[in-house]
């Protein structure tokens, strides 16, 4: 659904705005509730003619009935059905039409939809998020036709993908009681099973404005955007549905978990997760750090060590998953052609231990604390990235203003923290390996 509308000379001028923001280092927003419950904030930028009016709804996978997974995403591809003043498929024509892009995505904390448009397109923005709101058709001619858009998408982007079931594999272990245990796309069977009232109710419990945020941004007025807010929103009625906020504390584990999947796969694969801190905490940050250190870029550890140096893997990468609850690190590697997958394991263990001993180099974190300056300029380059920032920040942590201390706190780690993460989270007890091997390697 990515289409780009901008010519070369405005995509620059749009990345050069950015960076003014990123280097005066705080974003200016404005921030105010409706009295239906829906939190607005508004950033102005007007160095050119553009705006981004983006609702993130508080609604993920882990907000669904366990019997009733897949909700959450099934819902990021019904919203663009239509509604009672749009016609079936023509919501993303209005936007194409005026000159704009759009797009929506989930994860398993929210589901966020966006439109970036010139500024003189502001109210069709507003319009057609207000139409989302209060009332897209959620009928039984495009639940059946999202369902089999959805089914799709699980075969060709986990089934019969290459690795595409690993995130699956992984959290399923790695969670017993915690709804992190399954993903956004969900068991497909429940999704194909579930009646039209299924939907219906989970759209009017989820899909209400005292459960989202509305962003928005770019060439605005203030006022007169407050007022056709409030002509776009302020009537649709709050949800009186309760909303399930799940406060279930996986409980630590005691000892490792460790599997084999045999797949349609030619190169076996390695994965190591561990038990991490949600965002937002400084041991996230330092985790955070640690990654990077590990696997950013062809002179990090694991790369430089066992790709270039022993040759041990062909590729190889570790990331946290940016949670709102206690979340997982991710390291994975692939190895190279006749190298037994537990010697790459035993080596990515080793620079792991090598951490958790010494200090990293003044030097070496240096070049860690510049990379996460950069990452943070690069952040509020463009201006979707902003109002995506500012809806997280309020929708996970209720506090909007965390946007412009972000790096801050990332620069407040230091190398005892790092150490201290590795020796504290990267633990044998505490993570889970996979084994992604060959079908053929499967004993019969």
């Amino acid at each position: 659904m990515r289409k780009m509308f901008f010519p070369g000379l405005m995509m620059a001028l749009l990345l050069s705005s950015g960076l003014l923001y990123a280097q005066e280092g705080k974003l200016k927003f404005t921030e105010y509730d409706l009295d239906n419950g829906l939190h607005v904030i508004l950033h102005k930028d007007q160095t050119i003619p553009i705006v981004s009016v983006s609702v993130m709804y508080h609604v993920g996978s882990k907000n669904e009935d366990p019997k009733m997974t897949g909700f959450a995403h099934f819902f990021e591809h019904l919203m663009f059905e239509g509604s009672e003043n749009i016609g079936r498929e023509e919501y993303s024509k209005y936007v194409e039409k005026a000159g704009g892009t759009l797009n929506a995505n989930t994860s398993n904390d929210r589901t966020y939809y966006y439109e970036i448009l010139p500024s003189n397109q502001l109210k069709l923005g507003l319009w057609l998020e207000s139409e989302r709101m209060l009332h897209a058709k959620v009928d039984s001619i495009g639940i059946a036709t999202q369902k089999k858009v959805v089914s799709e998408e699980k075969k060709q982007r986990y089934d019969n993908t290459p690795y595409g079931t690993l995130l699956v594999e992984m959290m399923k272990r790695a969670y017993k009681v915690h709804p992190y245990r399954w993903t956004t796309i969900g068991d497909m069977d429940q999704l194909l099973k579930a009646k039209d009232e299924d939907f219906i109710n989970f759209y009017k419990t989820f899909y209400v404005p005292n459960n989202a945020v509305l962003v928005v941004a770019g060439d605005i007025n203030i006022d007169s955007t407050k007022q056709w807010i409030n002509e776009y929103f302020a009537d649709i009625p709050k949800g009186t549905k309760k909303i399930y906020r799940p406060d279930i504390v996986e409980p630590p584990q005691k000892a490792e978990i460790r599997d084999t999947i045999y797949d349609n796969v030619q190169l076996p694969l390695i994965a190591q997760g561990y038990h991490i801190p949600a965002m937002n905490t400084p041991d996230y940050y330092a985790v955070m750090m640690l990654n990077s250190l590990l696997s950013d870029g062809q002179s990090s550890r694991l790369y430089k060590e066992l790709v270039d140096k022993k040759q041990l893997a062909i590729q190889i990468g570790s990331f946290p998953l940016p949670f709102q609850d206690p979340s997982l690190a991710l390291i994975y590697a692939l190895p190279n052609m006749g190298v037994d997958p537990k010697t790459l394991e035993d080596a990515i263990d080793a620079e792991i231990d090598k951490v958790k001993k010494d200090l990293i180099s003044e030097r070496e974190f240096k070049k860690l604390q510049n990379k996460f300056e950069s990452d943070y300029v690069s952040s509020n380059e463009r201006l979707a990235s902003r109002a995506e920032n500012l809806a997280t920040n309020y929708t996970y942590f209720g506090n909007t203003y965390l946007v412009n201390h972000g790096l801050e706190k990332i620069l407040a780690v230091t190398r005892e923290d790092i150490r201290n993460v590795a020796n504290k989270y990267f633990t044998k007890n505490n993570r889970v390996v996979l084994y992604y091997l060959p079908k053929s390697q499967e004993k019969k």
